[in-house]
């Protein structure tokens, strides 16, 4: 019997589509359960290593180092953000198990297993954050007992701090890869001039010329600053005084006698100088 060939395409391509479908629905429900099973599994890690983090004593040894007035504003403390960067990670990772039941070639397995590769290094890079702000905040507070005495000993220790914070966040973004090509040169120039000074400081050769110029430039500054002051009153000096002489008192008006006619100013000259 003659078989028209629309209708054995047709059948072959419904055919093609139910074996999709019968191969697609066990994927299906393997990608499913992965997803719920993982997804209660990683919520479950989180919340244990929150509990746990709060246990050992996370929160008190942050507030005790200085960095506790960071959480104050938020709702989180540092073993819930810890706990809750755990449960996060833990669902990038579920994901990308699931999402491999399709095959190892789809884009959404390929960037779920580029975002997971990332992930300890944005661990090492917020490891890094906080011991530098530790580090900042011991060395500030040291640095302002040392120089409590010196007017400027506060800006220092700040400075001090801002630096080795600085420091910190530039090795951070270097970690995670942002702006390599920016910060490593920066990193590798202020650890060269820590190195220098750090060197010049503990050979002391140049640290008496460099104090006697200091001084110099101080008393320089101070004595050019006491000149332009002078110089400064010296030019509203003659300035006031000029407006001062500038001003003419009229000379008193001579009154004559009633019914006498006003005499002329060379008149009166004249009676002025009769004897």
């Amino acid at each position: 019997m003659f078989t028209p060939l629309a209708v054995t395409d047709i059948g072959q391509g419904i055919g093609s589509v139910w074996g999709s479908l019968v191969a697609f629905i066990p994927r299906l429900a393997v990608f499913l359960v992965v997803l719920i099973l993982g997804w209660l599994l990683a919520k479950l890690i989180g919340r244990l290593v929150a509990k746990a983090l709060a246990k050992v004593g996370l929160d008190r040894a942050l507030e005790r180092g200085g960095l506790g007035s960071y959480f104050q504003r938020s709702r989180f403390n540092a073993s819930d953000i810890a706990g809750k960067f755990v449960y996060y990670a833990g669902v990038l990772i579920v994901l990308q198990l699931a999402f491999s039941v399709f095959g190892p070639n789809n884009p959404i397995t390929q960037m779920l297993n580029s975002v997971v590769a990332w992930l300890p290094h944005l661990a090492v890079a917020l490891i890094i954050v906080v011991v530098a702000a530790l580090i900042a905040r011991a060395v500030r507070e040291l640095a302002s007992e040392a120089l409590g005495g010196l007017s400027y000993g506060k800006v220092l220790a700040n400075t001090a701090g801002v630096f080795i914070v600085g420091l910190g966040i530039i090795a951070a973004l270097n970690q995670i890869g942002v702006a390599a090509a920016v910060t490593l040169p920066i990193l590798i120039a202020v650890l060269a001039a820590v190195a220098g000074i750090l060197i010049v400081g503990v050979g002391g050769g140049l640290i008496r010329p460099m104090q006697q110029r200091w001084e110099g430039w101080l008393d320089r500054a101070e004595s050019e600053t006491k000149n332009f002051r002078a110089q400064g009153a010296g030019d509203r000096g003659p300035a006031t005084a000029g407006s001062r002489s500038t001003e003419t008192v009229a000379p008193p008006r001579q009154e004559s006698a009633p019914g006498e006619p006003l005499a002329s100013s060379g008149e009166r000259r004249r009676r002025h100088r009769r004897p």
